[in-house]
């Protein structure tokens, strides 16, 4: 490749970077203004401070003297001042795009009443510790699914017509029924009437004593989680690729590789399987990027200790700085997926030219 060539690469792909960046900003920009309804969290905010040191000068007995008015001085002094000190005093708008450029910077700050297990208040803390997790439960939830509908989608492919192939078109709808509807369904069955797995939960209390023994109970905490949003997922996932695959077995290509004689596995995994790659890498992608923010419900559901449970709390208690740490998080990992797919489509899809 020449120079030329390497410029034009270059400058495509800093033109996309520059586009993500700005969509990132606008999206975390209107985060910052929903979190904190327009200034309205902020009012709560000052509310509190005022109670707060209220409630401080009324127990304080260095002013126990002082008259009503001379009360009344000291909390409006005292409340400007920690108003001042917390940045308050601004306009909302100029707050909020303080906080922009210090989110996009990932300086995200602390939480306004939420803390992490180890007693932290800063908001990347908070998300460290959860966020594993999600990621652990989600992606195992996301790979099981991907290459378990790729499979069955192309084994369909093959199959067009049989029963099987119409029982999975039969049953697809109801995929369109939510991963933590099954999960009640499986509690009530594996753990109210069969008493053989855990209602929900990370880990066995007390923990086993041994790295055995505890990778065991997490496993066996995360068999209902899965299986429910295994049952919810399968069918359409194993529908949809199994159309993606029917459309490309009917290109020319194909029935020339066939009128060749190459063999059928060759055929699929040379002429089908690779084609149809991007879009279902695509998906595959953005599923387990989202799967690591954790699913609010499901998480609820199986009381799993992930990022779904902790922004459910943080939604729950108007904790802003919380919302948009999530929010920046899964911004920038959506955004950098967005440029990765970029060079994955040129490695796996013949059509795509430098």
């Amino acid at each position: 490749m020449n120079i030329e060539g390497i410029k034009k690469i270059l400058t495509y792909f800093l033109k996309r970077a520059v586009a993500v960046f700005i969509t990132i900003a606008i999206a975390i920009y209107l985060t910052i203004v929903i979190a904190n309804a327009g200034g309205y969290v902020d009012k709560i905010i000052e509310d509190e401070i005022r109670m707060n040191v209220a409630m401080a000068i009324r127990n304080d007995p260095t002013v126990r003297g002082f008259t009503d008015e001379q009360k009344q001085k000291i909390i409006e002094n005292r409340v400007k001042n920690e108003m001042r000190r917390r940045g308050l005093d601004q306009p909302f708008i100029i707050r909020s795009t303080y906080h922009l450029k210090r989110a996009l910077l990932l300086d995200l700050g602390t939480a306004s009443s939420m803390t992490s297990d180890s007693g932290s208040m800063l908001v990347k803390n908070i998300i460290l510790e959860r966020i594993p997790l999600s990621i652990l439960l989600f992606t195992t939830i996301t790979l099981i699914d991907f290459f378990s509908a790729l499979y069955l989608g192309l084994k369909l492919s093959r199959r067009y017509g049989s029963f099987l192939d119409k029982l999975i078109v039969y049953l697809s709808p109801l995929s369109t029924i939510p991963g933590w509807f099954y999960g009640i369904f499986l509690i009530m069955i594996f753990y109210s009437w069969l008493h053989i797995l855990p209602p929900g939960g990370f880990i066995d209390f007390p923990p086993p004593p041994t790295l055995l023994g505890r990778i065991l109970s997490i496993a066996k905490h995360m068999i209902l989680p899965i299986l429910s949003w295994f049952i919810s997922s399968i069918f359409l996932s194993t529908y949809s690729e199994r159309n993606f695959f029917l459309i490309y077995s009917t290109e020319d290509y194909v029935e020339v590789a066939k009128a060749k004689g190459l063999p059928d596995k060759i055929i699929e995994r040379r002429y089908i399987l690779r084609p149809a790659l991007p879009p279902i890498i695509t998906s595959f992608a953005l599923a387990l990027i989202s799967s690591w923010m954790g699913a609010i419900v499901t998480e609820a559901v199986f009381n799993w200790p992930g990022l779904g449970m902790v922004l459910s709390r943080a939604i729950g208690s108007f904790d802003a700085p919380v919302i948009v740490g999530v929010t920046v998080i899964y911004a920038y990992l959506l955004g950098a997926t967005v440029l990765l797919l970029d060079f994955i489509y040129a490695l796996i899809d013949p059509r795509v030219r430098v």
